[in-house]
């Protein structure tokens, strides 16, 4: 029985443990979503306006009468409800019907709240999506400046040993085994930099994803079409400007609620009583009428502060859309920058930098230049692969910031 026992352990192993997937750039998007308390504020927030706008509107619960009416308290038929022909025994209902002005503005409020909080939510996810974009992105490039120097530390043992191999052959002087060496120390240095830079990269996006962010990364950025034009034509799109149309909405419909508190209401009661035995019962109905004489201290004075808060509202808007529209210009010049310093590095930089050393190398093996120039033309060389990386880094951060704000379709 033995054997079975190990089959049922391996069994069981093999169905608790957890092999966890590599983090592509859109996972680490939707883990940042899903992980967010915010968002799952604003959801929760966004589900009780729903539910609330479905009440907005409807009638009033009607109300139930009980009551006696003439009733003796002197003589000798004090407290009796069985004497006297005008005593009655009343049971009734009563039913309000606002206008229907009134309670279609109600139903437009709530429905423009909805609008509201869930622009409010918008607002949300845009802002965690951006930064979990911009964390896997940055965690990315920062790997990929690891492996370079991890690369270029072994291209520059076998540097190392091809100096230290003309040494013996007679060529050049003691003092060039000393440069390899310092250049690795140089690289070294850099690469415990950039491994820091990764474990906080790491641990900005554990912030987001949670622990999926300790995952090898998957996959390479995704390519962002920026169109300029189409951009400075949807700047409104952004969400901070579309959450303040919806509240310039919510303000509007709510004037519109005070306007139609001017408007009367009515009311219907329907009754049957009942008197002593001797006596007969009556029914009675009878009907309320609201009367909204004095608008000018009640009504007028919340209407003028619903359209003045709608003032305050729209020209808020209105300077966001400049500042919006100035950032945009400014975000749209960064990446054009960024795209054209790319492209000088690599289609000038790097090719001039790799023919650097490669002469400078023939030349030190040829006997023509010392190992200096060609220690300094492999810095150089370094510092372009790494500025190559770097620009891609930001040039791909600020596609990530235009893409977030104006052209990701709607969630």
């Amino acid at each position: 029985m033995w054997y079975r026992s190990i089959l049922i352990l391996s069994l069981l192993s093999c169905s608790t443990g957890v092999i966890a997937d590599p983090l592509s750039f859109n996972a680490a998007l939707t883990l940042a979503e899903r992980s967010s308390a915010d968002i799952e504020a604003q959801t929760a927030g966004l589900e009780a306006a729903r539910s609330a706008s479905r009440a907005a509107g409807a009638l009033p619960d009607p109300k139930l009468a009980l009551g006696v009416d003439n009733l003796p308290v002197t003589g000798p038929d004090q407290w009796r409800v069985d004497r006297d022909f005008m005593t009655m025994r009343k049971i009734g209902v009563m039913q309000d019907f606002p206008s229907g002005s009134k309670r279609h503005a109600e139903a437009a409020t709530a429905n423009a709240t909805v609008d509201e909080v869930d622009a409010q939510r918008r607002v949300q996810v845009f802002a965690v999506r951006t930064s979990a974009a911009i964390a896997w992105i940055n965690r990315y490039y920062i790997e990929r400046r690891v492996e370079l120097l991890d690369a270029l530390g072994r291209e520059g043992a076998l540097f190392t040993a091809t100096v230290q191999a003309a040494l013996a052959g007679g060529h050049g002087m003691p003092a060039d085994v000393i440069g390899p060496k310092q250049e690795a120390a140089d690289l070294a240095d850099r690469l415990d930099v950039l491994r820091a830079d990764e474990s906080k990269a790491k641990a900005g996006l554990r912030r987001l994803v949670g622990a999926d962010a300790d995952e090898p990364l998957l996959g390479d950025p995704p390519t962002f079409v920026i169109d300029a034009d189409h951009l400075r034509s949807h700047v409104h799109a952004h969400p901070e400007l579309v959450l303040y149309e919806r509240m310039i909405a919510v303000a509007q419909a709510q004037a519109q609620e005070a306007e139609a508190a001017k408007k009367p209401d009515w009311g219907v009661e329907f009754s049957y009583a009942h008197r002593a035995a001797a006596y007969s019962d009556m029914v009675s109905l009878q009907f309320t009428v609201s009367l909204p004489l004095f608008s000018a201290t009640r009504q007028d004075p919340v209407i003028r502060a619903k359209h003045l808060e709608r003032g305050r509202l729209e020209a808020e808007r209105t300077d966001m859309l400049r500042e919006h529209t100035a950032v945009l210009e400014a975000e749209l010049a960064d990446y054009a920058a960024l795209n054209s310093q790319l492209a000088r590095i690599e289609g000038t930089r790097l090719p001039l930098a790799q023919q650097k050393v490669a002469y400078q190398l023939a030349s030190y093996q040829g006997g023509k230049s010392d190992l200096s120039a060609v220690l300094v033309a492999r810095r150089e060389l370094i510092d372009a692969q790494l500025m190559q990386l770097d620009v891609r880094n930001r040039r791909d951060t600020a596609a990530v910031t235009i893409y977030y704000s104006y052209l990701e379709p709607t969630l």
